[in-house]
């Protein structure tokens, strides 16, 4: 995941949801668009070349520990040749990532990744010694010397953060120490990954139209959404019995990712594992408090939600799995299908409230091959954009397949690029790499744009309820649900920090509380099967360590810019793209503040609730008409 950290190997990628690129080539007969990968370097030949050259100046790094710091003027050289290898590490990166992503069947272009990814370890070593050594200094000494010398500037940001961090970082032998532990710590992720996507034996089910479906982590989440309602409770209990089988391991390996957090929260001195992993980004536990909160307070508009979703269906008694059918069957008596081309002039035509400067942007980057677009055998799945390289343009991969999930994430992903792009014209490179608790802002702004326009362009009923059903279900999933895996996540590491045990079947019981509660289960607004509840088990997100609830403050901040200029509030527009320009040059949370959103203020989250009110309010006029 992403970490606001200046000499982290990361770069500003950004990924979107996954499909599956070996299963979606019903149109692949058309021609693929390729992204042009020689902006980066011109054959394969010069990456050689430039890896090679970049081997050599990793190598000279530590050299610079010499008189390391003796004058401002030599502290600036040093950090000047650091910043110059960190960027030509991730032009380096770029290229070869981008192009292993064409078709990771390719065993050149494998071998051509592994070995950058070699080189970025021993960049990570070579330059090892360098916080240590600048906090070493002292701060008196750093201040007085980026007052001093003006080359300094791009780096106050990396430099004030890194005295802010400074009593939670050990001694040299001691960050070293805690370096020889990665590969223990991320044992439970590998562990969660063996078994979900290998070891465990998944069965196959019969669909009554006679499709068979192995319910894998894949197959279930396309089958789960089946229109048949006792397809979609076979699905579900077939699915979640084989996790059943595995509560206690699965148990066992959730439980040793939260006691190696729980341990590294405590050798850097922190109060509590939330505390550890808010203080990368130097956010107020206040943001994440306000949030469940205020979820919690609004559970009753999600009801509502559940009870208008029943009523569409014509469902009495809900149940878990009634939650993922469309309210509305795409293509029902309307057109869904979204070409490439009408992507593109349906991106145009939603994003005009952005602005001039925005949109400039935006055609530029349309109108060039900067993506990779159909999906095709080999194809890394998914979609994402890829920002790293400095000094040219962003990238984005797609598995465009014309459908409106496809549009949505085109919108989504070129929002990421268009960010990337102001931030690059305003900020050096040393303030260009931001923070996802603001730019999944910039993406998901785009996609309630779109929902707005589509639900206007509506010519039907069932087109526009289609549309509007999209919207909610955007808002729960990622506004309620994935604040429920937050309440979860906090939960068990809270447990932990009271030294309670944590088994399987205790996981078991904490999120069987939360999904009763988040879904009105004593209140009969729809009840959940305790066999559900090993749903924990199955959710790879609880192994991200504290990340899924900024995918809720994001939508809740995109809601609240987008109600303020889709009523034409040019001011909250203008405030917009500043935080779009201003990248890293600050903590993300200060950025947004200075907008005029406090995100760990009630405000941005009832702005996102009266969105769904409203949504809701307009189902409910559709549904009157007779």
């Amino acid at each position: 995941m992403h970490k606001k950290l200046f000499f982290s190997f990361v770069g500003i990628i950004f990924v979107c949801f996954f499909i599956n690129a070996q299963g979606a080539l019903a149109k692949s007969e058309r021609e693929q668009i390729r992204w042009d990968l020689t902006d980066l370097y011109t054959s394969d030949e010069a990456w050689v070349n430039a890896f090679i050259e970049l081997k050599s100046r990793i190598q000279k790094l530590p050299e610079l520990r010499d008189g390391f710091g003796k004058t401002a003027a030599n502290l600036a050289d040093t950090l000047e040749q650091q910043s110059s290898v960190t960027k030509d590490f991730y032009r380096l990166n770029s290229y070869a990532s981008m192009q292993n992503d064409e078709d990771q069947r390719d065993p050149v272009t494998q071998q051509r990744d592994a070995r950058v990814q070699a080189l970025g370890t021993e960049f990570s070593q070579a330059v090892s010694w360098v916080d240590p050594a600048l906090l070493a200094l002292g701060e008196k000494k750093l201040r007085r010397f980026l007052k001093k010398e003006p080359r300094l500037m791009p780096f106050d940001t990396y430099i004030q953060d890194l005295l802010r961090r400074a009593p939670h970082l050990l001694d040299e032998k001691g960050e070293a120490l805690l370096a020889s532990t990665v590969a223990m710590t991320n044992s439970p992720t590998n562990i969660y990954g063996m078994l979900a996507n290998a070891d465990i034996p998944w069965q196959e089910i019969e669909l009554s139209n006679g499709k068979k479906v192995l319910l894998n982590q894949a197959g279930y989440s396309a089958a789960r959404a089946n229109p048949n309602r006792e397809d979609r409770k076979r699905v579900f209990d077939q699915f979640f019995s084989v996790w059943k089988d595995y509560e206690d391991s699965m148990g066992a390996t959730l439980n040793a990712e939260v006691q190696a957090n729980l341990f590294q929260a405590r050798a850097r001195d922190y109060d509590s594992v939330l505390d550890w992993q808010l203080s990368e980004e130097n956010l107020p536990e206040r943001v994440y408090r306000t949030l469940v909160a205020q979820v919690n307070d609004n559970l009753p508009t999600l009801h509502r939600y559940f009870k208008l979703r029943g009523r569409i269906l014509g469902i009495e008694k809900l149940q878990y799995y009634d939650i993922y059918p469309p309210l509305v069957e795409s293509g029902s008596g309307f057109s869904s299908d979204f070409g490439i081309e009408a992507s593109k002039e349906i991106a145009l035509e939603v994003l005009k409230p952005l602005g001039e400067e925005y949109n400039q942007h935006l055609a530029t980057a349309l109108d060039s091959n900067w993506a990779h677009v159909y999906p095709q055998p080999g194809k890394r799945s998914g979609a994402y954009m890829n920002g790293s390289a400095y000094d040219v343009h962003p990238y984005v991969l797609l598995n465009h397949n014309d459908d409106y999930n496809a549009l949505s994430t085109y919108l989504h992903e070129w929002g990421h690029a268009v960010h990337t792009m102001l931030t690059k014209r305003e900020q050096p490179f040393e303030k260009a790499n931001y923070s996802t608790f603001t730019a999944e802002i910039a993406s998901t702004i785009n996609e309630i744009l779109l929902e707005e326009h589509l639900i206007a362009a509506s010519k039907t009923k069932e087109e526009k309820l289609f549309y509007l059903g999209q919207a909610l279900e955007s808002i729960r999933g990622t506004f309620y649900r994935q604040t429920m895996f937050a309440e979860f996540e906090l939960a068990i590491h809270e447990s932990a920090e009271r030294g309670e045990p944590l088994t399987g079947a205790i996981f078991t019981e904490k999120y069987a509380e939360l999904l009763k509660r988040y879904h009105g289960d004593e209140e009969g607004v729809l009840a959940i099967d305790d066999a559900y509840a090993l749903e924990w088990a199955y959710i790879p997100h609880f192994y991200y360590d504290f990340y899924v609830f900024q995918y809720a403050t994001s939508i809740s901040g995109a809601a609240w810019f987008s109600e303020r200029f889709l009523k034409g509030d040019i001011t909250a527009r203008d405030a917009f793209i500043e935080t779009l320009k201003a990248g890293g040059s600050d903590y993300a949370y200060e950025i947004l503040k200075r907008a005029g959103l406090d995100m760990a203020s009630p405000e941005p989250y009832q702005a996102l609730v009266r969105r769904m009110e409203d949504i809701m309010d307009r189902i409910d006029l559709l549904l009157d008409v007779e």
